[in-house]
């Protein structure tokens, strides 16, 4: 069994990077919603960004279940 580590490093770090801007924007949402609900600022402003925010991460999550499952990459990706 042959270990290709440069492979392995890459998937490593990308899921690293993809985890921690699910958490990011997800925790973005999470305030933009709470400053919509603060009296005397604009609430239309916030809650666009909080949905935009929670919409990205949702966006994120099916392109990652895409690539995982074989034959939704198949159909979809053409891969």
């Amino acid at each position: 069994m042959n270990i290709q580590w440069i492979d392995f490093l890459i998937v490593a770090a990308t899921t690293l990077v993809s985890a921690l801007f699910i958490v990011g924007a997800y925790s973005l949402g999470v305030r933009m919603l709470a400053v919509a609900e603060d009296e005397g600022r604009s609430r239309a402003g916030a809650r666009a960004a909080a949905f935009a925010c929670f919409g990205l991460c949702g966006i994120v999550v099916v392109f990652g279940i895409i690539l995982i499952v074989p034959s939704l990459s198949a159909k979809i990706l053409g891969a």
